[in-house]
């Protein structure tokens, strides 16, 4: 049975990460030019603390329960089959994703206002975008929600990895659904919702999954979850940030990333 306060903290942390997309909302209105640079590092460095966290880390633990449930030679094997599974699943969702609405395309305010695109095109960009974010998000919610059940400190850097490459996301809904009302606070609530589908993903994983908790469950479920975000990592996050930054920046905020995880991990080993 599941402590109550641990439910809490998960779906707290959950929340948190999933709501972040607010945060990008919110700056992009108040910011004339996105900095991509920034933006760069940043998504390295969230890059960084994926890829650090997810083969450390999480699959360890996996290899761990699955190790203990199943045996040792039996339980890597499977740890191993969990793993790509995670990463067929995301790729799935990504095929299922039109390549145009790509949920880590940054759209600059001040290209926004020199395009001249058409109203109505705007908004089916940052509704599809939201879309596109929403399905993203529904796993990334269930891998927070997990981790932060089994374990509260990985469950805390799942969820600040999460949260900092949520945060572009919601400048790549708000920013056309602004340019195309008008209306800040549609523009806003648009974002908003669109990183609801975390928490939503957590609630609906743990009424799946409850009756089966065991280190068996969550073996197999960390397994998948560190494929998840290897993949997100390499397929997303590293290349956008190349494409709105230097290389070498892209690269110094993944090597910064790993090594503020690396650390936050032996502190509190």
């Amino acid at each position: 049975m599941v402590a109550t306060e641990n439910l809490l903290l998960a779906f707290g942390l959950t929340m948190i990460a999933g709501l972040s997309t607010g945060i990008g909302s919110i700056l992009a209105f108040y910011t004339k030019q996105t900095n991509k640079k920034f933006l760069s590092i940043t998504l390295g460095f969230s890059a960084g603390v994926m890829l650090y966290v997810s083969m450390i880390e999480i699959f360890a633990q996996a290899r761990l329960d699955l190790e203990k449930a199943l045996g040792p030679s039996t339980g890597y094997l499977v740890t191993t089959i969990a793993f790509f599974a995670g990463v067929f699943l995301i790729a799935l969702i990504d095929k299922v994703v039109p390549d145009v609405e790509n949920p880590h395309a940054m759209r600059d305010v001040k290209e926004m206002e020199e395009a001249g695109t058409q109203q109505a095109d705007l908004m089916r960009m940052g509704l599809f975008s939201a879309l596109a974010i929403a399905v993203h998000n529904f796993p990334e919610g269930l891998a927070t929600f997990t981790g932060a059940l089994q374990d509260p400190t990985l469950g805390i850097s799942i969820t600040v990895a999460i949260a900092i490459h949520n945060i572009p996301e919601g400048i790549a809904v708000s920013i056309p659904v602004y340019y195309a009302t008008g209306n800040r606070k549609k523009a806003f609530l648009y974002s908003f919702l669109s990183g609801l589908s975390e928490p939503f993903g957590a609630v609906v994983g743990f009424f799946l999954l409850k009756a089966f908790i065991s280190e068996l469950m969550f073996g197999l479920v960390f397994a998948a979850v560190a494929g998840i975000m290897v993949y997100i990592s390499l397929d997303e996050l590293l290349p956008t940030a190349e494409k709105y930054g230097e290389h070498h920046l892209a690269i110094y905020g993944l090597m910064a990333g790993m090594i503020v995880m690396a650390v936050s991990l032996l502190m509190f080993a």
